[in-house]
């Protein structure tokens, strides 16, 4: 790669940039003759590689004499080292270890790794330090220095001196409208202000580029009942239309260790990392629980189902950053966390993952699946395993789809409310700590395989788990192109209603539609939406996900996963529409 600006410094954490960093650093040098401005903000898809972005902008800016020294802000202490180990391999020596009673950092080092929450303790101290050298601060995931007006007021005021100041995220910004320091805003024509990006790195071209692995999401469904603290005992199945509450209580059941759901979704996924496993022989796996009990039964859960122990880290276990360091550089097969993992930690052989928590915003779900996407040689995939519940299905349906911070609120149409979600999901964190296990018991839960969705698609029909129909798709090979996985999603479909068909043989209704279950006719319906767009995909190059958010902007109505029938035949209608225009 030809040199981009003068006085070249040494390369990053790896031995040359990606096209992107390399665009990034451009972008940033160029944009005032080579000194590089005040502040700015980079969005890049986890697993892109922004810390050795970050790194070489700080290598260079220290090289210049832009800045004499560097000061980290991470969500965790975890991150705190991960930052600092990066750092060493650039000749930038980072304090992991720093402390507010220090006062100072010792003089072999460039610099200090802090969490936001150890600024805002004592923003004037760190506002002393930014005063005294010129320092360029990194704030990695910075939609975090906005939790809450006091953390945003005390980095704001801690950092507000700082020679250079430069904002990183990963993940979909924040939903409340607290504004982020540091970050520009912008109004658009309906008159709302959105946070603007210097530059930005979508999942969608990291895809193409082969920076991340495609992800396959496993969606599993299944029949739940549970009993109300009255004695009274309700059924649901997820995956069908459910009220808000039937569908939280079903959730529940379902992640409930008492029950046979989450047993048998393990083992499906077990079989999958298998799999993977053959083409990539440190493939690793990682539970994502909701609380410490939950996390524990899952681990026993696993050596069950393996013959071999999971690491477990829990957010209050002080070994927490050694076992996950320990477990990344070892070909162990699972790992079962609460919270500790869901941003930023770099366990690049992450490829299969179990969505076993109750919390379901943009955001965390962003920070989640971005533990599995960092690709390591091309061709890899990754799987998720996640219930077969609405929300999910969207954010999984639109992972290529780009969000700004919002810091003015619009009216939401669809009548839901991301702060209340939010509270909701805070509040069911750890059942323990509200005694709402009293008013709750699982009776029975068995999960049935529903079907993957794939760039924007759906692919397969309910499945027993442990059948073939389900091994055909629990079986696709661990190294594929993205072009190659959709074509074998779409022939194992195929195959899949063949074999129905065939199994039908003798049923003079077997190929009508009088016979069809409202599911069955969605599933029809979500067929053929998906095949139209796979065809206009080839036609015009754009992304499956980029096609479905254009129609669902056209035509209105949720996500497909959401939709209704008629919802999606406005579409099927829609896309029709373009095809014949396009034609004539």
């Amino acid at each position: 790669m030809p040199p981009a600006f003068p006085e070249r410094a040494a390369w990053g954490t790896a031995s040359s940039l990606r096209a992107w960093q390399q665009q990034a650093l451009e972008a940033y040098f160029g944009a005032d003759g080579g000194t590089g401005p005040r502040d700015f903000l980079a969005v890049a898809t986890p697993g892109a590689g922004k810390t050795t972005f970050a790194l070489r902008l700080a290598r260079e800016l220290l090289d210049r004499r832009v800045v004499v020294g560097v000061t980290v802000v991470c969500p965790t202490e975890h991150l705190k080292r991960q930052w600092a180990e990066a750092a060493g391999r650039v000749g930038i020596r980072i304090d992991p270890e720093f402390q507010n009673a220090q006062g100072r950092v010792g003089k072999d080092f460039h610099g200090i790794a802090v969490t936001y929450a150890t600024v805002a303790a004592r923003p004037a101290l760190h506002r002393n330090r930014t005063e005294a050298r010129k320092t360029l601060v990194i704030f990695d995931e910075v939609h975090h220095a906005g939790d809450g007006l006091s953390w945003g007021d005390a980095v704001r005021e801690a950092f507000e001196p700082a020679t250079r100041r430069l904002c990183l995220s990963g993940t979909p910004f924040r939903t409340d409208v607290n504004p982020i320091p540091f970050v520009q805003y912008e109004e658009g024509s309906d008159g709302i202000r959105r946070s603007r990006a210097d530059y930005t790195y979508g999942y969608g071209p990291a895809l193409a580029d082969g920076v991340v692995r495609p992800v396959l999401f496993m969606a599993y469904a299944g029949e739940m009942r549970w009993r109300t603290r009255a004695g009274e005992e309700l059924t649901a199945t997820l995956g069908e239309p459910l009220t808000q509450d039937q569908m939280s209580q079903a959730w529940r059941a379902a992640l409930d260790p008492k029950g046979d759901w989450i047993r048998q979704v393990l083992v499906a996924a077990d079989k999958r990392l298998t799999e993977l496993r053959r083409a990539i022989p440190d493939a690793g796996g990682l539970v994502i629980a909701t609380d410490h009990e939950s996390a524990r039964a899952y681990a026993a859960m696993l050596r069950a189902v393996t013959g071999q122990g999971a690491t477990v880290v829990l957010s209050d276990d002080p070994t927490a950053s050694k076992k996950i360091k320990q477990f990344a550089g070892t070909d162990e097969r699972w790992m079962v966390a609460v919270r500790m993992v869901s941003e930023g930690v770099d366990i690049p052989r992450l490829c299969v993952g179990v969505y076993a928590t109750s919390t379901s915003t943009p955001l965390f779900f962003a920070q989640a699946i971005g533990r599995f996407v960092r690709a390591r040689k091309r061709g890899e995939t990754a799987s998720v395993f996640l219930p077969s519940v609405p929300t999910l299905m969207g954010h999984a349906a639109e992972m290529e789809a780009e969000r700004d911070h919002v810091l003015d609120k619009p009216v939401r149409e669809d009548g839901l409310d991301d702060d209340l979600l939010a509270e909701a999901n805070r509040r069911r964190d750890n059942p323990d700590a509200v005694g709402e296990e009293f008013s709750f018991e699982t009776v029975e839960a068995s999960a049935t395989f529903d079907r993957v969705l794939y760039d924007g698609g759906e692919f397969g029909m309910q499945a027993t788990p442990g059948s073939a129909e389900e091994e055909e798709f629990l079986g696709i090979p661990g190294l594929l192109e993205p072009e190659q996985v959709s074509a074998l999603l779409r022939k194992r479909q195929a195959d899949q209603l063949r074999a129905r068909r065939k199994n039908k043989t003798g049923d003079p209704r077997a190929d009508g539609a009088d016979d069809r279950t409202t599911a069955e006719d969605l599933h029809a319906l979500r067929k053929e939406l998906n095949g139209l767009v796979g065809a206009w995909n080839h036609r015009t190059g754009q992304p499956h996900g980029v096609i479905h958010a254009e129609l669902r902007r056209v035509c209105g109505g949720p996500a497909i996963a959401q939709a209704s029938a008629e919802d999606i035949r406005r579409r099927i209608a829609k896309i029709r529409e373009w095809a014949a225009r396009r034609r004539s």
